[in-house]
């Protein structure tokens, strides 16, 4: 079983269908509307329209466990998200990514340590998991970590599909 096999619904109801992005790089954010770090959701879409043709699909998971800093109804997140950073990319329903109540997707995911070695509960909004195209988790970023870092640039240049 890998990320692709998990089930979760899209921002705006059905399922999200990861198996779709099969054979994709996907890059998975934890996001939030009201956080000092929102304004990364301008570079995740720069990222998203940079390496399109090239295979990367971000996907945004709305999440309000830090600080209630996503307190908004799926289509709030929605309009903010359009109206303020212009994202096209999907986004999730909004879900737990830590404690008893973690969403599957973010139990496959939160056992890959970042530079730090850190693993285990994701820390903030923002964290970045860098999913290849096999499945398999191959990266995390810290929620510093900036969508343009070359860091993150490099890692997806890795995994990407379709090189340039």
């Amino acid at each position: 079983m890998t990320v692709f096999d998990i089930a979760i619904d899209a921002l705006n109801g059905g399922p999200a269908d990861l198996a779709s992005y099969r054979g994709k790089t996907l890059l998975i954010v934890n996001v939030a509307s009201r956080c000092g770090l929102t304004p990364q959701y301008a570079g995740l879409q720069k990222l998203a329209d940079s390496y399109a043709d090239r295979g990367l699909v971000v996907l945004g998971v709305p999440c309000n466990q830090f600080a209630g800093q996503e307190p908004g109804s799926a289509a709030e997140i929605s309009d903010f998200c359009q109206v303020n950073y212009g994202v096209t990319f999907p986004l999730t329903e909004k879900v737990d990514v830590n404690g008893p109540d973690r969403h599957p997707l973010y139990a496959a995911l939160v056992e890959t340590p970042d530079a730090d070695g850190h693993t285990g509960d994701v820390r903030w909004n923002f964290e970045k998991f860098l999913v290849a195209p096999d499945g398999s988790v191959a990266a995390r970023f810290a929620p510093t970590v900036e969508p343009g870092s070359d860091d993150l640039r490099a890692a997806i240049e890795k995994t990407l599909p379709n090189p340039a």
